[in-house]
């Protein structure tokens, strides 16, 4: 019988899954112990058996275990993917970039409209999302006040709390030592997406 996971063991779900999508194949237990940060094989044997007996992951009964995992039918039907178009200025606006990478996201969250941007910086921690996490994007070029939102600015992209106030728009970081962004007439400003959902790879 399946029980609720744990952020860290849906994370070690995730990994399981990525590796399989991107090598077509599951990883070995070695690959999971360092590409997890895992100290030793240890942690990684007491992963597989909890989620093996919790009905999250099968094992097959290969003679050295190696590439056994999967996830089961049901969560494997949980995890699909978006386009990581790149990183996103949560701090200074940065340049955007593009390619043509994706990464594993809840499958309500998958949508032609959504993707996926990697946050630099750290303007945001207040709403708890930090330097290195990811970030789904639902395109839009509308936002309602108070919501966070991937905009461009003069050509830059930043993520920032959208504040129209009267006849000006005003952009919010959530970290006291950033100050907020101003919108002037004479800048290029254009709302690019409002965000729906942020996580952290292991």
């Amino acid at each position: 019988m399946k029980t609720h996971l744990s952020f860290k063991q849906q994370r070690f779900l995730d990994f399981i899954q990525d590796h399989i999508v991107n090598y077509n194949q599951a990883p070995s237990y070695e690959e999971i112990m360092k590409g997890m940060g895992f100290g030793s094989l240890g942690t990684v044997h007491w992963y597989v058996n909890a989620l093996t007996h919790n009905g999250h992951l099968n094992r097959s009964k290969g003679p050295n275990g190696k590439r056994a995992l999967a996830l089961s039918s049901k969560d494997n039907a949980k995890l699909a993917r978006l386009p990581l178009l790149g990183l996103i200025a949560a701090g200074e606006p940065i340049e955007a970039l593009e390619n043509a990478q994706t990464i594993s996201v809840p499958a309500p969250f998958v949508h032609p409209d959504n993707f996926v941007l990697k946050v630099k910086g750290d303007s945001m921690i207040g709403d708890h999302i930090d330097d290195g996490d990811y970030i789904v994007v639902r395109k839009s070029m509308e936002a309602q006040p108070g919501q966070i939102v991937v905009a461009l600015i003069n050509d830059e992209a930043t993520l920032k709390r959208y504040q129209p106030i009267n006849d000006r728009i005003e952009l919010h970081p959530r970290n006291p030592a950033y100050p907020i962004i101003k919108v002037s007439s004479k800048d290029r400003f254009q709302i690019n997406g409002v965000l729906l959902y942020s996580f952290r790879e292991y």
